[in-house]
């Protein structure tokens, strides 16, 4: 419902969106964010314990959701799967499950091989699907590329990170090598269109905060693959912190917009830096990114506090569920 009076179409479940699913990037990626920043002041883990007791409650919600809109209202998936700038965020559905597992692997490691295993060939799937659908015969505008199409290209990355200490190397390798390619592909497309094509919809900009996200991530499955810092390693993690940068100054006007699940974009490429610039502190010792590490994760908490007030605001006006 858009006014609290009258039902749409369909009812409200039908406009359960697949960007939901950002959501729980965006908690597993802060438990892990916490975990990193606990570990580095030497404390315990009550602040992240209680961050993936909620990421978990919150991944079990919003699968429920969508398999539910999938069993009750199957044209509107199919709706999302058709439309130009959704598209891109169905493999959030698998890299929230790769997260899962990235966030299980010490407390339940067993569990953590179970979800990687599902969560894996899904991947795999969901990223020649929408690649597919991509160079299909349907025709793309420059207005439909945002800087979410860098979303298959993060889940087939963040694949190593819970895969190499499961053992699975070779299969890390090989999604870390996907990824890290469509990251270039898409970096060169998505900066073409952002400089020389009209700015992004309102509603969409908060999604330029996914730029911070691929040099991140590929950066913590690289230092897992290759076993420490080396230089390509530097390189990663310092376009990380220059799309931080840039970022940053684009916040404020980012913060002006009208509030939409978008937001929650904010998330997890911010966890990304943040759990990348504590990695390169315990590494190296480099008390300069440990300080780092504890600022980035101080706007997180502020930036996932914000979140979820916002977003249970919107819930209580019945302003997420909605028709676009």
């Amino acid at each position: 419902m858009s006014d609290g009076k009258q039902p749409e179409p369909g009812g409200w479940l039908a406009h359960v969106p697949v960007t939901l699913f950002t959501v729980v990037m965006g908690l597993c990626g802060f438990t892990l964010a916490l975990r990193a920043g606990e570990a580095a002041l030497g404390l315990g883990h009550f602040a992240s314990g209680a961050a993936h007791v909620l990421s978990m409650l919150v991944f079990a919600a919003v699968s429920v959701l969508y398999i539910a809109k999938g069993l009750r209202h199957p044209g509107a998936v199919v709706g999302e799967w058709q439309h130009p700038v959704k598209l891109a965020f169905f493999p959030a559905i698998s890299i929230a499950l790769v997260l899962m597992s990235v966030v299980m692997l010490d407390p339940a490691p067993g569990l953590a091989r179970a979800m990687w295993l599902v969560a894996v060939p899904m991947q795999l799937v969901l990223t020649i699907s929408v690649v597919s659908g991509w160079i299909s015969a349907r025709s793309f505008q420059h207005g439909h590329l945002t800087p979410a199409w860098f979303i298959p290209a993060v889940g087939n990355v963040i694949v190593a990170i819970a895969g190499v200490p499961l053992g699975y190397l070779e299969i890390s390798w090989f999604f870390t090598s996907v990824g890290l390619v469509f990251w270039i592909v898409f970096l060169v497309l998505v900066m073409n269109r952002l400089i020389f094509h009209d700015p992004l919809p309102q509603r969409l900009q908060p999604t330029l905060v996914i730029l911070i996200a691929p040099p991140s991530v590929g950066f913590l499955a690289w230092v897992a693959l290759v076993g420490g810092i080396d230089p390509f390693a530097h390189v990663l993690l310092n376009v990380a912190y220059l799309f931080t940068l840039i970022v940053a100054v684009q916040l404020p006007r980012l913060l002006r917009l009208s509030f939409s699940l978008a937001f929650w974009a904010l998330s997890f490429p911010m966890a990304g830096v943040t759990i990348a610039s504590f990695t390169y502190a315990e590494a190296t010792g480099s008390a300069g990114h440990r300080i780092i590490g504890l600022g980035l994760l101080a706007v997180l908490c502020v930036i996932i506090l914000g979140l979820l007030f916002r977003t249970a605001k919107a819930m209580r006006n019945n302003e997420v569920f909605v028709p676009d």
